[in-house]
C-alpha cells in the first residue's frame, strides 16, 4: 500500500512492552521505493522508508482506499 499526504503510518513495536509509534505523512518523496516525510506524534519530523512488514498505513479519515 502506498501512503498519501494525511495518512497515518503506524510502526508496531518489536518488544511486547513497547508502544506503537504513529505519525502523519506530510510529504511523499519521489524515488524507486516509497519514502515519506512524517511528523511523529512527539512533534519530530523525519524521512521514513518502510521495510516490508515494518509498518502499516491507515488512510486519512473520510477517504476510501482502493483494493489492490
Amino acid at each position: 500500500m502506498i501512503g498519501k499526504i494525511g495518512d497515518t503510518i503506524v510502526i508496531e513495536p518489536e518488544r511486547f512492552d513497547a508502544v506503537a509509534r504513529r505519525g502523519v505523512i506530510e510529504e511523499v518523496l519521489e524515488g524507486e521505493r516509497p519514502r515519506y516525510q512524517v511528523r511523529w506524534q512527539d512533534g519530530r519530523i523525519s524521512i521514513f522508508a518502510p521495510a516490508a512488514g515494518g509498518a502499516r498505513i491507515e488512510p486519512k479519515k473520510g477517504r476510501a482506499r482502493k483494493k489492490a
